[in-house]
C-alpha cells in the first residue's frame, strides 16, 4: 500500500490562494506514490475566509480543515496542527507548506523522494535558493541572516517547508520551542535534517501579510528559540572584552610607573572608566544567563499535550 501523506498548511484569511493551491496539489498528486491527505489549519479567519477555504475534491477527496480559537500566529498554527496530525492518524509522512503558493507543490516530489529514500529519522527541509520578494523584504532578510550568524554562530537557510517522517513527527510535537518557532526548534532540538535546494514560487493570489514589523517579529521568534545560546556566546564576548581591557589596563599603568610622561592623566582615567564598563556589562550578562537558566525549567507549551486547547470544539 502507498504510503499516507498529510500535506499541513496554516492559512489566515487567504482562501482565494488556499484554492489555487489545492488545484495545484491536485495535479501533482496523479504523479506521486502516495495516499495524499490535505489539511487545512484555519489561524482564526475572519468568518467569511474560513467559510472560502475549500473542501474535497475528486482529485483530492481527502481535504479537512482544523479551525483554532484565534489567530496564534503563522508558526503555532504548524504546531497546533503537527501535535493533531499526530494525535490522529497518524501518517507515514507530512509535508508543512505555506498557503500561498511560495512553497511549489511541484518540489514536493523531490522533497518526499529524499523522504522516502531517507533512514526514517531525518527531517527534510527545502533550502532557500530563488526568491521573488522586493528589494527591501530582501535587504531585511540579508541582515536578519547576518545578524542570526553573530549572534547564533549558524546561518539560516531554511523556512517551513519540509516532509517530517512519522518518526520525526513523534519527536518535533514534544518539542516546545516549535511553538515559536518551527524551523528554529527542529534544528535547535538537534533532529538530524537533510537539505534539497529548491526555488521559492510566487504568491498565487492577494498581497503577502509579512511586512516589515511582522519580519521583525519573525526573526525575534527565530532567535528567542536560541537565547541560551545567545547569551552564552555574549557572555563569552564580554569576558574577552573585559579581559582585553584590563591587560591594556595594566600595560599603562607599567609604562607610567615607568615613565609616567608618556601615558598621560586622561588616558590613565579612561582606562579605569572602560574596566568599570565592561564589569557592568560582566554583570548584566551574568544575570540573563541565569534568567535563561532558570526559565528552561519553567512550563512551557508542549504541543502534543496542549493542542487541543487552542481548537474549536468538535473541530
Amino acid at each position: 500500500m502507498h504510503p499516507l501523506v498529510s500535506i499541513l498548511i496554516p492559512v489566515y484569511d487567504d482562501a482565494a490562494s488556499a484554492r489555487l493551491l489545492l488545484d495545484r496539489l491536485a495535479v501533482e498528486a496523479v504523479g506521486l506514490p502516495c495516499r495524499l491527505r490535505v489539511l487545512f489549519v484555519d489561524d482564526g479567519s475572519c468568518p467569511a475566509e474560513a467559510a472560502a477555504l475549500p473542501g474535497p475534491t475528486a482529485a483530492l477527496p481527502r481535504v479537512e480543515v482544523l479551525r483554532l480559537r484565534r489567530n496564534l500566529g503563522h508558526q503555532r498554527a504548524i504546531a497546533v496542527g503537527l501535535a493533531a496530525l499526530a494525535a490522529g492518524e497518524r501518517p507515514d509522512f507530512v509535508v508543512v507548506m505555506d498557503g500561498d503558493g511560495e512553497d511549489d507543490p511541484a518540489t514536493i516530489a523531490p522533497l518526499l523522494a529524499a523522504a522516502t529514500g531517507g533512514d526514517g529519522h531525518t527531517a527534510v527541509f527545502a533550502a532557500r535558493l530563488k526568491r521573488h520578494e522586493g528589494a527591501a523584504f530582501v535587504i531585511g532578510y540579508q541582515l536578519f541572516r547576518l545578524l542570526h550568524r553573530l549572534l547564533v554562530g549558524a546561518d539560516v537557510r531554511m523556512g517551513n517547508f519540509s516532509v517530517l517522517p512519522a518518526a520525526v513527527l513523534d519527536r518535533v510535537v514534544g518539542v516546545s520551542e516549535i511553538w515559536n518557532h518551527y524551523a528554529a526548534g527542529v534544528v535547535h532540538a538537534r533532529i538530524p535534517i537533510q537539505f534539497v535546494p529548491t526555488d521559492r514560487g510566487r504568491r498565487l493570489a492577494g498581497r503577502s501579510k509579512m511586512n516589515l514589523p511582522a519580519l521583525v517579529l519573525h526573526g525575534i521568534c527565530a532567535l528567542s528559540v536560541w537565547s541560551d545560546v545567545i547569551v552564552a556566546r555574549s557572555f563569552l564576548v564580554v569576558g574577552l572584552v573585559l579581559g582585553a581591557t584590563l591587560a591594556a589596563l595594566a600595560g599603562l599603568v607599567a609604562v607610567r610607573l615607568c615613565a609616567a610622561r608618556l601615558v598621560p592623566a586622561w588616558a590613565m582615567e579612561l582606562g579605569g572608566w572602560l574596566v568599570l564598563l565592561q564589569l557592568l556589562l560582566a554583570i548584566v550578562g551574568l544575570l540573563l544567563a541565569l534568567f535563561v537558566l532558570g526559565s528552561r525549567s519553567a512550563m512551557n507549551v508542549l504541543p502534543h499535550r496542549d493542542w487541543r486547547d487552542y481548537v474549536l470544539p468538535g473541530r
